[in-house]
């Protein structure tokens, strides 16, 4: 699955806003939307967007 679907789907949860979301797990705000328009992640941001929503399961 793809990391946008991945967080699309921990959002609809959570309801957390997608630039909350960014803030708390990466520091940036943007990065729902500059993945929805085509942005990829690097290892490190996945994985400290991995261990952000393990941490905070809904």
């Amino acid at each position: 699955m793809s990391d946008l679907n991945t967080i699309l789907r921990y959002l609809r949860k959570t309801g957390l806003p997608p630039t909350k979301f960014g803030r708390l797990a990466v520091h940036d705000p943007r990065l729902v939307g500059d993945l929805r328009r085509g942005r990829k992640l690097g290892d490190r941001v996945r994985a400290r967007l991995d261990a952000y929503m393990a941490e905070h399961r809904p």
